[in-house]
């Protein structure tokens, strides 16, 4: 097992860029909410307290008793971590005079500090707080300050415990790897964790895990679910059997082309062809939630009935990532949309899951595939939905209306990859607006369906910005739907970034 930094959440929204900091460093951490912190795992080096949306005078604020790692493991105190550990230790935090948010530059006034080990005199960082810490017992002593905050960084004298009131894990923080670096330093930790390591680790807890059991695994033809797939070949070969469901709501020609590209992988694949099942099962239904969980809930209806076929399986392989987590389970309490991967199964299927890439992000989950010998066009793949164009068919799913959008999605991607435009955006995807609108073809009055094209660039989903393709290409398009799709007239393109969008419509 690896070393790890265990990062404490306490509801930030870049909880996840600092796992995705300390990982590009190479060093493995896990995020675990800010109450559950893991006592009995030795494995552990360092913690980290992320910063958090409350304030810590809020009586709804997370305040966990933290006497059981002060100074057991180094700790860095980020934004409210760092406040928290002001607070919890007597000290005052309190309203700023003005709320301080984005870039300031940071002076280091204990340069000798390890954590500002070989900082420059003065660095851009980011700030995004309104308390700030006014008053701290004797031991907190600070080593570096802003203009405007005397306590940006300090260093609780006694035990290894650091707080820093901006973010090192923003782009905008100049030398905010560097201070993560020093963290990493500071708990001792190699920086061991490669796509080679995580490789051999995970086939060897697979092989523990699953010993001489069978698993079926639920292939989508995307990254994470082909990466599961090797892996689990990796570890199990020949009880491992692959189902690659056809519920109607894939891309256009998508189900053969998959099968055929899994050809070269070596594996044990079942294709099960079902549409009519699912449009069956979606007829009438509007809200997306429900859309989800329908087909969710169908994908496991099918693997039953097919593992029921099959001698002894006792396990369903999934291609969870740690971005389904994420958004599927908040410690605010708020669920941003259910995932189909997450969430157990029903209590009547007599299977357990392994999720062996559910602490990965994509980036790493890609790394992993490239480490694996996978082709590029399947490590490349952009992301798509579990649930398919059934949550990019807004409304109400019927079989023309999964016509139109795979007519217009394969001409949107094959026009993404004639632009060498493809392998430039993290994803994209043709969604089939609920809105007819009038137009004109020749001489006749039309009244058709509207086509939203969306593209985004991203590295792990967790924050996106629309892509600036060009605007020849967008009317180029445009046009060829609007020529070859029957039932379309109108083409618009969405520029809604994450937040505070979603990347997917529904």
């Amino acid at each position: 097992m690896h070393e790890k930094i265990i990062i404490l959440d306490f509801g930030s929204q870049t909880t996840q860029l600092i796992a995705r900091r300390l990982r590009e460093l190479n060093v493995y951490c896990e995020i675990v909410p800010y109450n559950k912190f893991p006592a009995s795992d030795s494995t552990v080096k360092g913690v980290i307290l992320s910063g958090s949306p409350f304030s810590v005078n809020d009586a709804d604020a997370f305040k966990p008793d933290l006497s059981s790692i002060r100074n057991k493991y180094p700790i860095l105190g980020i934004c409210y971590g760092a406040q928290y550990l002001a607070w919890s230790s007597g000290g005052v935090v309190e309203k700023g005079d003005s709320r301080e948010y984005g870039r300031t530059m940071l002076t280091p006034v204990d340069k000798t500090d390890p954590l500002l080990m070989n900082a420059k005199p003065a660095s851009q960082v980011w700030m995004s707080h309104g308390d700030t810490i006014t008053k701290v017992p004797a031991n907190f002593q600070p080593v570096a300050i802003t203009a405007d905050v005397p306590l940006a960084a300090y260093k609780i004298s006694g035990e290894p415990t650091w707080g820093v009131q901006f973010h090192p894990e923003v782009f905008h923080t100049d030398e905010g790897m560097l201070f993560l670096e020093n963290f990493v330093h500071i708990c001792g930790l190699k920086k061991d964790w490669t796509p080679a390591s995580f490789i051999e680790v995970a086939v060897n807890t697979l092989k523990e895990q699953l010993g001489n059991d069978k698993v079926i695994l639920a292939l989508s033809g995307g990254v994470d679910s082909s990466v599961t797939a090797v892996l689990l070949n990796k570890a199990i070969g020949k009880n491992l059997t692959c189902i690659f469901v056809d519920h109607g709501l894939l891309r256009k020609n998508e189900f053969e082309n998959v099968l055929h590209d899994y050809e070269h992988l070596g594996l044990n694949v079942i294709g099960v062809k079902t549409s009519e099942r699912f449009y069956k099962q979606l007829a009438g239904v509007t809200e997306p939630e429900q859309k989800r969980k329908i087909i969710g809930k169908g994908f496991i209806d099918v693997f039953e009935e097919e593992a029921s076929k099959l001698d002894n399986i006792r396990w369903l392989g999934q291609g969870t990532i740690y971005p389904d987590i994420i958004e599927s389970l908040s410690i605010t309490g708020t669920t941003i949309k259910s995932h189909h991967n997450v969430g157990g199964l029903p209590d009547k299927m007599n299977m357990k899951l392994v999720e062996p890439l559910r602490l990965l992000f994509k980036d790493e989950v890609r790394r992993v595939g490239r480490e694996l010998g996978m082709m590029p066009h399947l490590i490349n793949r952009h992301p798509f939905p579990g649930p398919g164009l059934g949550i990019r068919v807004l409304g109400e799913i019927t079989p023309e209306k999964v016509r139109i959008l795979q007519d217009a999605d394969d001409i949107y991607i094959r026009m993404l990859r004639e632009w060498d435009w493809y392998d430039k955006v993290w994803q994209a995807g043709a969604i089939l607006l609920p809105v007819r609108s009038v137009g004109v073809m020749g001489d006749e009055r039309t009244y058709e369906s509207t086509v939203a094209l969306r593209a985004v660039t991203s590295t792990d989903a967790m924050t996106a910005d629309w892509a600036h393709l060009p605007y020849d290409f967008l009317a180029n398009v445009s046009n060829e739907i609007i020529r070859k799709v029957r039932g379309v007239n109108r083409v618009v393109y969405d520029i809604s970034s994450k937040p505070p969008a979603t990347i997917e419509w529904e």
